[in-house]
């Protein structure tokens, strides 16, 4: 079955038979797809393997038979998210964080349908946490996810996603066909929000910001308007569409701190180094996985409230403002913890941080920074590679800084 699905996603037909765009190359499961999506997971044995994870202490035969136990009767994408991955986001929770919060000022639970633009902050946690938190915060459903094909390395992973609300961004792709990509991912997300009545959840930019320091890409805007009419008028009409909203996701500690500081090491040592699929595999369990304080997201003004305040602007400007608008929101919102301002304080000497941590936080902040480092040298090692300390802690440092730098630079 799932060599199936895999031969229908990769197809990238833009017209059905009846004449009508077709979204199959990128769209979640259809309701009357789900069954069979579930049991493709149920005989996977690498996912099986995955989910005994959570429960090692039982056989590989009983954790599959608990997966089955949990997905009976469940027909459609949104009953999987609250049926099955729900809990499973709520006990990752209470596992690898000390809790989470979510603001949402300037919107609220009823029949209007949202675009959250957002930092990225783990690959696979950002939007399935979101998810947990509308919903219960009684907004009546959860979000359609934008996710990278990149990160589709395995059958299991690419049934996964899709059952949870997952639409795919086809990015190994010849420059031609990317254009034509994102102008059915536009018209897909045009969709999803108008007909489906779903809201939406993508990243303000391809990857994660390594060191923290959150920029919204401006071809991410322009995907966003590319379905509609050309020029500036048309750019915000399409946009305004979508009804954006900004929203803030901000980790106390970064699990993945130490693997990005391995990396901006190997890249500065090798420039032509790349992640391999083992270390994308690292990368998503470590970020679930991993310990990382308190977890708060915040959304910031929506964007319908203040774009047609910059109709007059050329359309190449046009676009640069939004960005600019939407990381001043992003970083506004951004709840900072002691840990930063002591990052920023050991970048910058400047005293008007240290107003926002005690002696303890201090000294907590650096027995983390010391640990975070000895993994990153640990792990370099075991590739052979000589470790730089100065430098791994340098970027661990700047990481936990930047959004400090950013929420005072917005703030000006």
């Amino acid at each position: 079955m799932e060599e199936m699905h895999l031969a229908k996603d990769t197809e990238l037909s833009l017209i059905d038979s009846a004449g009508e765009e077709s979204f199959d190359a990128i769209r979640p499961y259809n309701d009357d797809e789900v069954r069979g999506a579930i049991d493709s997971l149920l005989h996977d044995r690498q996912f099986s393997h995955i989910l005994k994870g959570f429960v090692p202490f039982l056989p590989l035969g009983v954790s599959r038979g608990i997966l089955r136990l949990a997905t009976a009767g469940i027909n459609s994408t949104l009953g999987f998210q609250l049926r099955f991955m729900k809990p499973l986001v709520k006990h990752i929770l209470r596992r690898c964080s000390t809790g989470y919060s979510f603001a949402h000022p300037g919107i609220a639970p009823g029949p209007e349908r949202y675009t959250f633009l957002s930092n990225h902050r783990d690959i696979v946690l950002d939007s399935a946490i979101l998810d947990v938190m509308l919903h219960d915060d009684k907004f009546p459903t959860t979000c359609e996810i934008a996710i990278g094909d990149n990160l589709l390395i395995y059958p299991w992973i690419r049934t996964l996603v899709r059952l949870n609300k997952a639409f795919i961004v086809q990015r190994s792709l010849p420059m031609r066909e990317m254009l034509r990509a994102s102008q059915t991912m536009s018209r897909y997300m045009h969709y999803a929000i108008s007909e489906k009545h779903e809201n939406i959840w993508i990243a303000q930019r391809e990857g994660r910001a390594k060191d923290s320091s959150d920029q919204t890409q401006v071809s991410l805007l322009k995907m966003l308007a590319i379905a509609g009419d050309e020029g500036t008028a048309g750019a915000i009409e399409s946009i305004r569409a979508l009804n954006v909203v900004p929203l803030a996701i901000s980790y106390e500690f970064d699990p993945c701190d130490y693997l990005k500081a391995q990396e901006f090491q190997l890249k500065r040592d090798n420039p032509i180094w790349k992640k391999s699929k083992q270390d994308d595999l690292q990368n998503m369990k470590t970020g679930i996985f991993g310990q990382k304080g308190h977890v708060h997201y915040q959304t910031g003004c929506p964007v319908n409230e203040w774009i047609g305040s910059l109709s007059d602007l050329p359309e190449k400007a046009f676009f640069q403002a939004v960005a600019q608008r939407i990381d001043n929101e992003i970083h506004q919102s951004y709840r900072l913890y002691p840990g930063n301002y002591v990052a920023a304080h050991i970048l910058t000497s400047e005293d008007s941080f240290t107003d926002h941590y005690t002696a303890k936080d201090r000294a907590a902040f650096e027995t983390y920074l010391q640990q975070r480092v000895e993994m990153a040298a640990q792990g370099l090692q075991a590739q052979n590679v000589t470790p730089d300390i100065t430098f791994l802690r340098d970027r661990i440092v700047t990481m936990y800084a930047n959004p400090v730098f950013n929420k005072v630079k917005s703030e000006k």
